[in-house]
């Protein structure tokens, strides 16, 4: 294959979200687990030399610790206690790219926080950014985006009338769900941000949003169409329309027309919002 085949190749992978080489066979890890085991119980049976007591631990085995950390449930308790601080959009902004407590960070380019007018009376909340989002540091700017976007002309909306954030700021390796744990570590985050924008109408993009956002196991397809009450942790209270997600709508254009429905119930209620 040329230089250009395979520069059109890796191009493809990058864009199918491949980002980890594989082995042609695959190896055999409990061979290898074995291996380890006899090499440290020939460790063990030679003499250890003495050493000196070091007085700080060495920059490489610190940084090893660090790469091995675990996220855990006291990652989701640190994320709120801090998120709760934010006396400002800015200042949360400060604070997530602060954060290190949730491993998607490690593997992203940028902190995708929002874009659009801070002041508008509805925000929209999406579930993560894509390969394009986290290029740019910048959400939905991909197809998806592009979709919304018109999705929003079509309201007499646009992005400095609205305002548009994720659920989860850092795009998970491959465009993988996030899990559990990193959904719920990002959380609070996503919730103070609500309330300090604090807008007249809320807008969850598809089922992981939605399922977050309004407390429910029920599916978008039962909950699209219906408004619904976001309830913050201080207390305020934001109607909410679920609706179906952009790139759900690029692989089932023929849902659409259920999304348009959504959306002419969002200028209904800004238009009697004021």
């Amino acid at each position: 294959m040329d230089s250009a085949g395979l520069r059109e190749l890796l191009t493809f992978y990058a864009d199918a979200g491949v980002d980890e080489p594989l082995l042609d066979e695959a190896p055999d890890r409990f061979q290898e687990t074995r291996a380890e085991a006899e090499k440290r119980a020939a460790q063990r049976q030679q003499p250890t030399p003495q050493k000196p007591v070091a007085t700080t631990q060495p920059r490489s085995t610190a940084a090893a610790a660090v790469r091995a950390a675990v996220p855990d449930d006291a990652q989701a308790a640190r994320a709120r206690e801090i998120a709760r601080s934010a006396e400002s959009l800015d200042a949360l902004r400060d604070m997530l790219s602060n954060f290190d407590g949730c491993n998607l960070k490690t593997t992203a380019k940028n902190t995708v926080f929002a874009d659009g007018n801070p002041q508008a009376s509805v925000m929209f909340v999406g579930e993560a950014p894509g390969r394009d989002e986290d290029i740019q540091g910048l959400p939905f700017v991909g197809r998806s985006g592009k979709l919304l976007d018109r999705m929003l002309a079509a309201i007499g909306l646009d992005r400095t009338s609205v305002y548009i954030s994720n659920v989860i700021p850092w795009r998970p390796p491959g465009n993988r769900d996030p899990s559990p744990l990193e959904t719920e570590i990002c959380r609070p985050f996503i919730e103070r941000h609500i309330e300090l924008v604090a807008p007249k109408v809320l807008v969850t993009l598809g089922n992981p949003s939605t399922k977050l956002l309004l407390n429910t196991q029920t599916g978008i397809m039962r909950m699209r169409g219906n408004w619904a009450m976001h309830n913050t942790p201080s207390g305020l209270d934001i109607p909410t329309m679920p609706t179906l997600h952009p790139a759900y709508l690029l692989r089932n254009p023929a849902h659409k027309k259920l999304a348009w429905q959504d959306f002419l119930q969002i200028k209904l209620k800004l238009e009697s919002a004021g």
